[in-house]
């Protein structure tokens, strides 16, 4: 496919992958580190893709072109989206995890994890899949078109494993935003895995031995 992207292959012919979208103003190599950080051999081989979000201008940072999955246009985030390229990511997505599954590697055992708008990414694509996925990570992002998730989400995801964990001290997506998409999401019938951390917005040690808990446990899964 044109979009460039980083792969990392734990061992020969992968039976697991995991999709990792990144933030905004940022790259694939940026969650490389925290990838190899993970001790994921009771899966057995996996193959993690970084993709590079294309580059457009983002309103909130004066115009400047930089890798972003979508456009910001202020800091409340979710009162005025980026529908268009929202749905242009999603599609995106949408194609790296047909990738996988062309590749072999059944929609069962693929997870689709993002940090800050990445999150959003994983969220807005991950409930719409029409094919049961392994599980769905939001890390230190929010839920996008929320108003939208009720009537577009799709049944066969309905209780797919949602991991979500945010930094108490985030002055980029405030807590409360988190918060508010974990709760929204509760109410349609998710089962959250919620994590909080005396973080800004970041990733920590303890976030990682979690996350790493929470992949053996749905990766290990029967296909």
């Amino acid at each position: 496919m044109s979009l460039e992207l980083i792969e990392i292959e734990t061992g020969d012919q992968p039976t697991a992958s995991i999709i990792v979208l990144h933030g905004l103003g940022a790259d694939g190599n940026d969650f490389v580190p925290v990838a190899e950080e993970l001790n994921l051999d009771a899966v057995g081989p996996v193959r993690f893709v970084f993709p590079h979000a294309p580059t457009r201008p983002v309103t909130i940072n004066g115009g400047h072109v930089m890798r972003a999955w979508y456009d910001i246009m202020g800091t409340e985030l979710t009162r005025r989206e980026d529908e268009q390229g929202l749905r242009e990511s999603q599609a995106t997505v949408e194609a790296l995890i047909a990738r996988e599954k062309s590749r072999g590697v059944p929609a069962s055992r693929i997870v689709v994890m993002g940090f800050s708008q990445g999150c959003a990414m994983a969220l807005q694509t991950g409930l719409r899949h029409e094919e049961r996925l392994a599980g769905i990570v939001g890390l230190s992002g929010y839920l996008p078109l929320a108003a939208q998730t009720a009537t577009e989400r799709h049944t066969v995801n309905h209780e797919v494993p949602i991991f979500m964990a945010h930094g108490t001290h985030d002055p980029v997506v405030p807590f409360a935003r988190a918060t508010a998409s974990r709760d929204l999401l509760q109410s349609l019938g998710y089962q959250i895995e919620w994590h909080e951390y005396a973080m800004p917005h970041s990733v920590c040690a303890p976030e990682i031995a979690d996350l790493n808990r929470w992949l053996l446990r749905v990766l290990t899964k029967p296909a």
